[in-house]
């Protein structure tokens, strides 16, 4: 095996590694882990994040755009409102997991 093959072959790993520090960083933050607890039981408007969260209104949207930017969420027009989803419930999943081991 040539030193350029085995660059390329290595290049995989660290590609995914980046992906996975990208979502970490993505998530790190209180607000950001409660956003995606809530919308692990289905969709939620912003007003229902602000109500469930207890932070204003302009705080959630900020978050809510990290979210999306890094493909964690997807916004949803529903008249003159946006729904907010999960993209990938695996999210979900680690989010709802760190969050019981943070409790224990």
């Amino acid at each position: 095996m040539n030193f350029a093959s085995s660059a390329a072959s290595a290049d995989g790993p660290i590609r995914s590694l980046q992906a996975a520090s990208d979502l970490l960083r993505a998530l790190a933050s209180p607000v950001r882990l409660g956003i995606v607890r809530e919308l692990a039981e289905g969709g939620k408007y912003v007003h229902e994040l602000v109500d469930i969260l207890g932070v204003s209104q302009p705080l959630v949207s900020q978050h809510l755009r990290v979210l999306r930017t890094s493909r964690i969420v997807r916004a949803r027009r529903q008249a003159r409102e946006i729904q907010y989803e999960l993209t990938d419930e695996h999210v979900a999943h680690i989010v709802l997991d760190a969050i019981r081991h943070a409790q224990e």
